[in-house]
């Protein structure tokens, strides 16, 4: 147990996460859940010849399986066979070995640690196959299928034009590779997967591939029975013609030799997808002697997720100082592209609920412009559908939420936050904390009591020190020298550019929706907002306040 412990620790692709804290039945349903998802993925993939999800998604949720597995044991739920239908009945004559993937960098440094005689190949995203020539003259294609055993694709695979169906060779030879999608000049780093892998998958498994088996090419990346050294091997490769992959098998000396070349096969044209670099020790057992199983000869190191699998905690509906409701999925922790992501915005109430996220719901996180996490997709939902408290769109709006009333408490304070920061009037010392503070002490019921506070009654507020009070008291009371139109800006005001220096209050609030759309930049729907504003009885109510503080304008 322990050696199996230390091996995922080394080669698991993703970090492990913590188990889930769940009963016994949840754990059930969840992992039962998981499980036919994953069926009904792999039916679309092998049996109607669709990719219903990204290739990195569905790896991801696989492990994601394996990890629910490993903490539910006593459950005795195994994952569905990774390539039902695919099987097929054709043995092959040598077993496909399947490859062990390194978790990170120093995952790779471990394996990496007393070995020579190292290469590496870019890792084709495509579909494995074994070709059999006899006497020179192709034979069989057979599919990967379970490793021992795969479907037959000879008739698909001598329509193939990149597939030689004849090579200078005598007896049989054996060839694996992968069939790829043909994409000239693609740029992983740039375009990622684009399906590819499920485009071949799809093409492969029809009856007829037609005109389309021009987009298919061959990468070589064994000859089982062939040489045991790695040069020897590559040379027979360029005899029998495979001389494109024969190129891209590149010797390496070290990791950071290593490392360079996995990020110039990530950012530099290939003809193919690809998702990451292979390892290999250049000597290695006879393909007679192969098992189907992960070879110790060979490791994988992928490229970054473009799209990270996420895990949602909660779901959090934040009220703007607009009145515009914001849900807010918090995540338990990925990493994508080197950021640590926890939280990511859905934009609108509207948009949560045509996907209806719930906690438990795993999702597709990918990056913005490289820096801003962003939804992708709901990649699967859990069987059990939290009840969550969706605010009230009609409740909140431009107007609404002047007072801390019951149910306002998170777009008062957003107002607060917005008069007191850089686009208001610009109180130095005065954040979030510190409106969130004094409303806790019980000093904030409306929009503008923060002006009648002096230092004594800030010295009270707990966390609040003497001097730190003396400032902030300092503060408060130079913000009523502060211009008429900065305050309506502060206040949120729409359009607060359309003013002029002589504006006061009285004269604004007397003009017309047609006299407002006079002003530059303001049009019907902006002049109806304006109108509005100064009609408000509570914003009313806020400006004989400042004009009883004596503030300008008012």
């Amino acid at each position: 147990m322990k050696k199996l412990l230390a091996a995922c620790l080394l080669l698991c692709t993703t970090p492990l996460l913590a188990c889930p804290d769940w009963p016994a039945e949840r754990a059930r349903q969840e992992l039962q859940s998981l499980r036919q998802q994953l069926a009904d993925w792999d039916d679309a993939y092998h049996r109607q010849g669709r990719s219903a999800i990204a290739d990195e998604l569905y790896d991801q949720a696989r492990e994601r399986f394996v990890q629910w597995q490993g903490c539910y044991p006593q459950l005795g739920i195994t994952a569905p066979p990774a390539l039902p239908g695919s099987h097929g009945k054709l043995r092959h004559p040598v077993a496909h070995t399947g490859l062990d993937k390194a978790r990170d960098a120093e995952a790779v440094r471990q394996w990496l640690a007393g070995r020579d005689d190292l290469w590496v190949q870019p890792k084709v995203d495509g579909v494995a196959v074994t070709l059999v020539y006899q006497d020179g003259k192709l034979s069989q294609a057979i599919s990967r299928g379970d490793g021992l055993q795969g479907q037959d694709w000879t008739e698909n695979a001598r329509r193939i034009p990149s597939l030689p169906t004849q090579l200078p060779a005598s007896g049989r030879l054996v060839v694996q590779g992968e069939l790829y999608w043909r994409l000239p000049g693609h740029i992983q780093a740039r375009h990622g997967g684009l399906g590819a892998r499920g485009r071949v998958a799809g093409l492969m498994a029809r009856q007829d591939i037609g005109e389309q088996a021009q987009h298919l090419g061959l990468f070589v990346w064994e000859l089982p029975l062939g040489p045991l050294d790695m040069p020897a091997r590559l040379e027979r490769l360029k005899n029998l013609g495979f001389a494109d992959s024969a190129a891209l098998t590149l010797p390496a000396t070290d990791f950071a030799g290593i490392e360079r070349q996995r990020q110039h096969w990530y950012r530099q044209p290939l003809p193919f997808a690809s998702d990451g670099i292979v390892i290999r020790q250049g000597r290695r057992a006879s393909g007679q002697t192969w098992r189907a199983q992960p070879a110790s000869w060979a490791l994988a190191w992928k490229y970054p997720y473009s799209h990270a699998l996420a895990d949602v905690r909660q779901v959090q509906f934040k009220v703007g100082r607009s009145g515009r409701i914001t849900p807010l999925l918090h995540l338990q922790p990925v990493e994508l592209e080197g950021r640590r992501i926890a939280r990511v915005s859905l934009g609108s109430l509207r948009r949560w609920q045509t996907l209806d996220v719930r906690p438990g719901d795993q999702v597709a996180i990918a990056l913005a412009g490289l820096t801003i996490p962003r939804l992708d997709s709901v990649v699967w939902r859990t069987p059990q559908r939290a009840a969550l408290a969706v605010p009230d769109a009609e409740r909140y709006h431009p107007l609404s939420c002047w007072r801390a009333t019951p149910g306002c408490e998170e777009q008062f304070l957003a107002r607060l936050d917005w008069l007191g920061g850089g686009k208001g009037l610009q109180l130095q010392g005065v954040g979030p904390g510190t409106w969130r503070a004094l409303h806790a002490a019980g000093h904030l019921q409306g929009l503008l009591d923060w002006l009648e506070l002096g230092p004594e009654a800030l010295a009270e507020v707990p966390g609040f020190a003497e001097r730190r009070a003396e400032r902030l008291a300092a503060q408060f009371d130079a913000a009523r020298q502060r211009p008429f139109r900065q305050w309506l800006r502060a206040l949120g005001l729409p359009a607060p550019d359309s003013l002029t220096a002589s504006d006061d209050w009285s004269s604004l609030a007397a003009r017309s929706e047609a006299q407002w759309r006079q002003r530059p930049g303001v049009g019907a729907q902006r002049a109806r907002q304006l109108r509005a504003f100064f009609a408000d009885p509570e914003v009313q109510r806020l400006r004989q306040r400042l004009a009883a503080a004596g503030v300008q304008g008012f």
